[in-house]
């Protein structure tokens, strides 16, 4: 009897009406220098009318590793496909491989050594992008190890990585089907939480991240509520699996910048009375439980301060810091205490109408070095003072209150 030995990797391929980007895609996967006999590959059609179907079952047909194609009804989004391909994975690691997107060269032989030195559940691949913008912040440098909490990746939190397989089976770990976007947001989130480690691979392009001309990818796609939706999600799962404190606040940056923001922007704007309305309704209970002082300081001082509107429900003073932001205009910066404190003057700045506390223009060290005048040495010191000070005078829902 012949003895199969366990794949290394095992390529899941989620694909709908993915021509012709299925093709560059399918020889991205044969262009990898990992062998053939340490790969499978298991694609699922959902429900295609364009030949993706097809054109898997040719591949699957003459590839040199083991392909299994699998074609069922449209299910609607993302997850149920990777869902399916997962349940039939028999590989130690799985990658999720978008239909329209490709693998860099040597990109899972790279990522299956790095976490095998390292011993980790989990492998971001540097990403780049192709007609579409990827994530930056976090291919500063490879590391061998490191966890959601010390470094950026919590904003890559796209699906595709390398997950340890035993990692999702022993904490039954699926895509959520009920979430129309965000869902691999919450999948790859909770991995980083459970995953002893996490590897970058920050010296090599592992993944490009294709802009289809058709303009079909799926983040481009879905109505307003569904972002509310996937915040929501994401939020209570961070909620759910970490300890209220300094840990939790830095996650909870990742939601409210990137995913609530963006809806109180440039689109806020243009919105009708009733969608306002309906958005403050469904940002509210976000706000009231998770807002506070310390996730508002993690964020640029413009962000915290459109959020902070949004929090106290003076929405009518957003097109201002809006429409300042739209024409690239710079903030005046005020210096006080000797360089030590810097306020950004964007629109409502001390302005009694307003009544916008202070400490929502204080600019963190990270903002403030750009200002000529600084002096970070002592601002440091000033600012924990002012903290402790916040914290000596406020009950904590009155803390909360305040960054609201």
């Amino acid at each position: 009897m012949t003895v199969v030995a366990q794949p290394d990797v095992t390529v899941i391929i989620g694909a709908y009406e993915a021509m012709p980007y299925l093709v560059e895609c399918l020889a991205s996967v044969e262009r990898q220098t990992l062998d053939p006999a340490r790969m499978e590959v298991i694609a699922v059609d959902d429900g295609s009318t364009d030949g993706t179907g097809e054109y898997l079952e040719e591949f699957a047909a003459r590839a040199a590793m083991p392909v299994t194609v699998i074609r069922q009804e449209n299910s609607g989004g993302p997850s149920g496909p990777r869902n399916v391909g997962l349940a039939k994975a028999t590989g130690r690691y799985v990658f999720f491989l978008d239909a329209d997107d490709r693998l860099g060269p040597e990109a899972l032989e790279r990522m299956v050594a790095m976490a095998d030195k390292n011993s980790t559940d989990v492998v971001l691949g540097k990403v780049e992008g192709i007609n579409r913008k990827a994530p930056e912040s976090m291919w500063g440098k490879t590391v061998g190890r490191t966890d959601v909490f010390s470094s950026n990746i919590k904003f890559a939190l796209s699906a595709q990585k390398l997950f340890r397989r035993e990692l999702l089976e022993r904490h039954s770990m699926r895509f959520d089907e009920s979430l129309w976007t965000g869902e691999d947001a919450l999948f790859t989130m909770e991995a980083y939480l459970r995953a002893d480690g996490v590897s970058v691979v920050a010296d090599h392009t592992c993944y490009y991240l294709v802009g289809r001309a058709d303009g079909k990818h799926v983040t481009k796609s879905g109505s307003y509520t569904l972002r509310f939706d996937s915040a929501r999600a994401l939020i209570n799962l961070i909620a759910e699996m970490v300890p209220a404190g300094a840990r939790r606040d830095g996650l909870m940056v990742r939601p409210f910048k990137v995913t609530v923001l963006p809806q109180f922007g440039p689109k806020f704007l243009k919105d009708t009375d009733e969608v306002r309305k309906h958005k403050l309704e469904l940002v509210k209970p976000l706000m009231d439980a998770h807002w506070n002082s310390e996730v508002a300081r993690r964020l640029k001082v413009h962000e915290r301060l459109q959020l902070h509107l949004v929090a106290v429900r003076r929405t009518e003073l957003l097109p201002d810091v809006v429409e300042f932001l739209r024409a690239k205009k710079k903030p005046t910066p005020v210096l006080e205490k000797r360089g030590t404190r810097v306020y950004l003057g964007y629109p409502h700045f001390r302005s009694k109408a307003a009544g916008v506390p202070d400490w929502i223009y204080l600019a963190e060290p990270r903002e403030a070095r750009a200002v000529q005048g600084y002096r970070e040495e002592a601002a440091n010191t000033f600012l924990r003072r002012a903290l402790r000070k916040l914290r000596r005078s406020l009950p904590t829902r009155d803390v909360k209150a305040a960054a609201a």
